[in-house]
């Protein structure tokens, strides 16, 4: 998919349902129900300059609701925004519910600071006083949700500038459910035979999820790197290392062997129009064909809003773009290693491919050789990778597991320690072979990883700078997945 499809605004179809037998009731002064609704909508519309919205008019009779979903479904918004305007006779709304198609909704009821009137004596004041009926409406509304019934309906209220904020949230979630809808997955080229509990359903990913799969031949793989021109890859080369100290024990051919590994995928990945590409970095078949693993992460995937994630975890490389849509940041794939008690602390990281390309860490990185691999029969034995200390703060980490064709989301929060908050070693670089952090999480450490064992997961996870989780909540309640913020 095109970047400018992932980075565009949420796209929200606006349905302000009002009361037809209002419409023309006026008062002398400030104009009829139908015109002060009229100005309502524009002071509406004047807080959502964060949306794409498709109005189709205030609906008051059961046309103007056909006429809204009719319009909806065919500009393809990623969800609906509905407010009742004042108390409205709920025939068209009750429709709505009924007949249109399955588009995520969020029903919001605004409280106003004050009302614009002291009495109703005076016939302006009147017609204010009917405007002022969201509540009654809303109401009215609620049950109807629930009767019709309707799923995927989220209901909130608020002031208007709490509901807007609201709102920002739940449009990030809801336009990643679409694009989700018409993402891909490559898989190159088959599942992790040595972690089975990574396996998920890939018929319930298209259904459930929504991207569809392509199966990555490691014979195209093989054809992309022996295609590549050596212009190319001095090019990706020279980047690398103008970028990043190399450690003085890596042997410059098998360097180069792993920058055409990496060159190999991000080929693949073009070429097939991947948006999620997982990569069986530990298959045999791997290193049979290109000499050892990729070792880097090609800033064409942050570019064109994509990951790559290794070792084959389908389930870790959807949260892991999920993270990408919501956030737009660099986002990294970890597994927890083990917990240091005596500081609260655990380490966490991950070999393979790990996005590197965070302009302001780029001093982070350092070209080393991949020592797990270095004692191996492979062509570039002991190939280089990016060898990357996560940049420092407090980080939202969420995994996506599936179990018995549901789906879980954990998610909490957690602080990467630079390395002279690090208590172990004030070393910046601690793992050989890992990119890597050392994590203080907000929940104690031994009660946060006994409640993720209590639910039930993998060691897979996707990490983002800053707190994601309200929209993770939102993305999870929109697709129907179990929640789980683990914060205390």
């Amino acid at each position: 998919m095109k970047a400018e499809c992932k980075s565009r605004k949420p796209k929200a179809g606006l349905l302000l349902i009002a009361s037809p037998r209002f419409k023309n009731l006026s008062g002398p002064q400030r104009g009829t129900y139908g015109e002060r609704k009229e100005k309502a909508v524009k002071e509406i519309m004047d807080t959502m300059d964060f949306l794409d919205l498709v109005y189709p008019g205030i609906t008051y009779e059961r046309e103007d609701a056909q006429k809204a979903m009719d319009l909806f479904y065919a500009e393809k918004v990623d969800f609906i925004y509905a407010e009742f305007l004042s108390w409205s006779e709920d025939f068209a709304w009750i429709r709505f519910l009924r007949d249109c198609p399955d588009i995520p909704i969020i029903f919001c009821n605004v409280a106003k600071p004050k009302m614009t009137f002291e009495t109703t004596l005076d016939e302006d004041d009147f017609v204010d006083y009917l405007c002022a009926g969201t509540l009654v409406g809303s109401l009215e509304g609620s049950g109807s949700i629930k009767r019709v019934p309707r799923k995927n309906v989220k209901t909130i209220m608020g002031t208007r500038e709490q509901v807007t904020e609201q709102l920002r949230t739940y449009a990030n979630a809801a336009k990643t459910r679409a694009i989700l809808r018409k993402s891909t997955v490559g898989l190159m080229a088959n599942m992790n035979e040595a972690m089975w509990s990574t396996y998920i359903d890939n018929y319930d990913l298209f259904t459930k999820i929504g991207p569809e799969i392509h199966y990555l031949p490691y014979s195209d793989y093989g054809i992309e790197i022996e295609n590549l021109t050596d212009e190319e890859v001095k090019e990706y080369a020279d980047e690398l290392t103008s970028k990043y100290e190399m450690m003085s024990d890596v042997e410059y051919d098998k360097f180069i062997g792993c920058v055409k590994a990496t060159l190999g995928i991000k080929k693949l990945a073009q070429k097939n129009d991947i948006d999620c590409y997982v990569y069986n970095d530990i298959d045999q078949a791997t290193f049979k064909t290109a000499g050892c693993r990729a070792g880097f992460y090609p800033q064409w995937f942050n570019e064109n809003v994509s990951v790559l994630v290794p070792e084959a975890d389908i389930g870790a490389g959807i949260i892991t773009y999920v993270l990408k849509l919501l956030s737009g940041k660099n986002v990294n794939f970890v597994e927890p290693f083990h917990i240091e008690d005596e500081y609260g602390t655990f380490a966490g990281g991950h070999a393979g491919p790990n996005d590197h390309n965070d302009p302001q860490w780029q001093q982070n990185v350092i070209i080393s050789r991949d020592v797990r691999f270095a004692k191996t029969h492979w062509k570039y034995a002991g190939a280089p990778f990016a060898w990357y200390r996560f940049s420092p703060g407090m980080k939202t980490v969420a995994g996506l597991y599936e179990e018995n064709g549901k789906y879980k989301l954990i998610t909490f929060l957690a602080e990467s320690l630079s390395e002279k908050d690090t208590p172990q070693s004030d070393k910046k670089h601690l793992l050989a072979t890992y990119s890597h952090t050392i994590f203080k999480p907000v929940v104690p450490v031994k009660e946060l990883w006994e409640q993720v064992l209590r639910i039930g997961a993998t060691q897979h996870y996707a990490i983002v700078d800053g707190d994601y989780r309200k929209e993770l909540a939102d993305f999870a309640e929109i697709m129907g997945f179990e929640f789980y913020n683990i914060e205390k």
